[in-house]
């Protein structure tokens, strides 16, 4: 079986499509194409409300060059995620009835909770017996959840994230609700380690030039962001190679990933390098298979 999972992001839009193999009781994800393109659906929503016409225009381009290579891998099933910016969007509506009516296409604007539990069906194989914070901050939102003997008992979507962050358009209380939440959840559930998703923790994580599988100390995250933060954009991009999407929003991101380490007082993080798009995968396959109890396993 061959699957698409489409993560229409608020920084980027990821497209990865797999095929999908049983043997015994594992699930083998093998990838066979992945695409990212930096669309910045955020930068307009979160600064005027709306997704402009020249946006919107390259966004149904975008999708109808997504929609022609699932064609060409002739893909059985997909599914299409849209997140915060897509959220906010006072024209999404629009948008998205353009392109069911011209690509045949179906997008799902999903919330914070649904965002959360799509990630939940690959962070839960990730767990140990520890008690975790789950940390997943996106370009306009950022998810918690608590995680205890492998099963989650808590969590909270802010819609708080790398560009509203860069952009100075979150707010205070949004920073006191967070770090309320994240306080007090923390301590009940006597949390002992962070687990981070999202393509900057992702890329701290590679910088650090961490071993896979291997934490990362909170003091470690410091001294890679100390280091991008000291050169300029130009530097981010032409000396550490950085995509010029990721160079502005990295620092904002490991903001609020540091942020909550301190105050769920935390000083180490897993990286598992998976995602929303690996999560979509996950739920297409269990919707098609009842595959509900089977292992899974990614495969990169």
């Amino acid at each position: 079986m061959r699957l698409a999972a489409i993560d229409i992001g608020s920084n980027a839009v990821r497209c990865q499509i797999s095929n999908v193999f049983k043997f015994e009781d594992h699930i083998l994800f093998k990838r066979v194409e992945y695409i990212r393109y930096p669309m910045r659906l955020g930068e307009d929503v979160f600064a005027s409300g709306v997704i402009s016409k020249a946006k919107t225009e390259k966004f149904i381009k975008l999708l109808h060059a997504l929609h022609l290579l699932m064609e060409v891998h002739e893909v059985h099933d997909y599914m299409i995620c849209a997140t915060s910016a897509m959220r906010s969007a006072t024209n999404a509506h629009e948008i998205l009835h353009e392109v069911q009516k011209k690509l045949g296409l179906h997008i799902q604007v999903i919330d914070g909770t649904t965002e959360a539990d799509l990630i939940n069906l690959v962070i839960r194989q990730q767990l140990d017996d520890k008690n975790y914070l789950h940390i997943d901050v996106g370009g306009g939102s950022t998810e918690f959840n608590i995680y205890v003997n492998r099963m989650k008992v808590a969590s909270q979507s802010f819609e708080q994230g790398s560009i509203r962050h860069m952009q100075g358009e979150d707010s205070m209380e949004i920073w006191h609700a967070m770090q309320a939440w994240v306080t007090e959840n923390a301590k009940l559930h006597h949390v002992s380690r962070a687990i981070g998703t999202g393509g900057n923790i992702n890329k701290i994580y590679d910088m650090a030039r961490k071993a896979g599988g291997k934490p990362i100390f909170r003091k470690q995250i410091e001294e890679v962001v100390e280091h991008i933060s000291s050169l300029t954009m130009e530097e981010r991009v032409k000396v550490l190679l950085l995509n010029a999407d990721r160079a502005d929003v990295i620092v904002p991101a490991a903001e609020i990933y540091l942020s909550a380490m301190k105050w769920a007082h935390l000083e180490s993080m897993l990286v598992p390098q998976v995602g929303l798009k690996d999560g979509i995968l996950q739920s297409l396959y269990e919707r098609h298979q009842g595959a509900t109890h089977h292992h899974f396993k990614l495969d990169f």
